[in-house]
């Protein structure tokens, strides 16, 4: 399970895929990178869970996949906003029968033009109460991660009342979290220390996004609120028109990153790889000496 890979006092390496959305590619357009990025020799795969479960069939068959072809640790990421209980746990059972024993516990986003208030009757308003859920049908078949956002989610009144959601999720039963993208090392440590303030000492993998196109920037502004610095400004800045010329600056970015948040004692590192083993491996390649190998 995920969780017994933090106690082994190494720094634990994930990489996160995600299903062909409907009508964009075939189940095989990547399973066909699996082989690519099994060579990686990951600690675990992160697969993501589509919008309002469209991805359901495919997150259970890719995680499943992972964990009997590969042998690799799965992470199945699983949103509940908008499904029941009994969905909810038909999916569980149809993981655990793969053998797949992780799971990232997600609230899911609003589906456009609803909001929480449409909400308000469902089986599952927040993280936590699917966490709770999971823990108390299933005891310890599963090894349970939850999101965080080191400079608060999006839709938090600020950061401080994101955290007092966090430390709910980690009562509930999360067994470790996985960070949202960010750009500047220093806000990470910094929500780390109120983090460890909160009273929240399960371990932390910080998620490193590599920026390989300009469309990607706006996004990264637009979805999350990501803070850019002026490192990484003047980055995109020179290298907009160029795109082969900012796919190395991007990854290069997220290795120095890498490199110094290792140095820092962070407990894990979570490449958000959009479905590009190029990048995974050249990222791995830089960094494989630095890590701690426990």
């Amino acid at each position: 399970m995920i969780k017994d890979l933090y106690n082994t006092g190494k720094t634990v390496v994930s990489l996160e895929i995600f299903p062909p959305k409907k009508g964009q590619g075939t189940l095989e357009s990547i399973t066909g990178k699996l082989e690519e990025f099994s060579t990686l020799s990951p600690d675990f795969i992160s697969v993501t869970y589509g919008a309002g479960g469209s991805t359901t069939g495919s997150t259970c068959d890719i995680a499943t996949l992972v964990r009997q072809e590969y042998g690799i640790e799965s992470l199945a990421h699983l949103t509940c906003l908008t499904a029941t209980r009994d969905e909810v746990a038909s999916t569980l059972d149809r993981l655990r029968d793969g053998g797949v024993e992780n799971i990232l516990a997600l609230r899911g986003d609003y589906p456009a033009g609803t909001s929480a208030r449409d909400y308000a009757a469902g089986d599952f308003r927040y993280a936590r109460d699917l966490i709770s859920f999971i823990q108390n049908r299933y005891g310890d078949a599963f090894s349970i991660g939850a999101a965080c956002y080191p400079e608060g989610h999006p839709q938090a009144r600020s950061l401080e009342a994101d955290i007092e959601n966090l430390k709910a999720k980690a009562d509930a039963g999360a067994d470790f979290l996985i960070s949202q993208l960010f750009y500047d090392n220093e806000q990470f440590y910094r929500f780390q220390e109120k983090v460890a303030k909160a009273g929240i000492s399960i371990p932390i993998s910080a998620g490193i996004m590599p920026v390989v196109n300009v469309r990607q920037i706006h996004n990264i502004v637009t979805l999350c609120g990501a803070t850019l610095p002026r490192k990484f400004l003047r980055i995109m800045d020179k290298y907009e028109d160029n795109p082969a010329a900012l796919t190395e600056a991007g990854i290069m970015y997220a290795i120095d990153q890498i490199i110094d948040l290792v140095t820092s004692d962070v407990a894990g590192i979570h490449v958000y790889t959009m479905n590009r083993p190029d990048v995974a491996k050249k990222i791995c390649a830089n960094i494989s000496n630095i890590l701690k190998r426990g």
